[in-house]
């Protein structure tokens, strides 16, 4: 049997205009598993899990259950939504072979809005790469 999450820490990447709108939006949410948002790469990240590879987590949203679970790209956009009031539902119907097309079509969204505008790509480093998580 699986251990029970209590709380997770999303970490986000705080140079990207849409991922600092999803923080804001997800801290509007009603939570049922309470969510910290952190910025990714930053001192209290690297305080928090110092055995992550921080530059990754710049590039692809990483999820961190209290019991040291993993989620990255498309795990860590549905368990997100799984800790949400209204969008549990949904969460369980995207981690569906039925629901994976939507959850490939919105993380490629991303990926090109990123790569669009810049966000999330500091000077020195990669530039985003979210589209190599999507599943299938």
């Amino acid at each position: 049997m699986g251990v029970p999450v209590r709380r997770l820490t999303v970490l986000y990447d705080a140079q990207c205009s849409l991922c600092v709108h999803l923080r804001h939006w997800l801290q509007r949410q009603r939570q049922l598993v309470p969510l910290d948002l952190v910025p990714a790469g930053s001192h209290e990240a690297r305080r928090r899990y110092p055995g992550i590879d921080h530059e990754r987590t710049r590039r692809e949203i990483t999820v961190l259950g209290d019991r040291g679970q993993v989620f990255t790209g498309a795990g860590a956009w549905i368990v997100c939504l799984w800790a949400l009031a209204e969008h549990r539902p949904k969460a369980h119907w995207l981690a569906t072979p039925a629901g994976a097309p939507f959850v490939r079509v919105t993380m490629l969204a991303a990926a090109k809005y990123r790569e669009a505008t810049g966000s999330g790509t500091p000077a020195g480093t990669q530039a985003c790469d979210d589209r190599c998580s999507v599943p299938g």
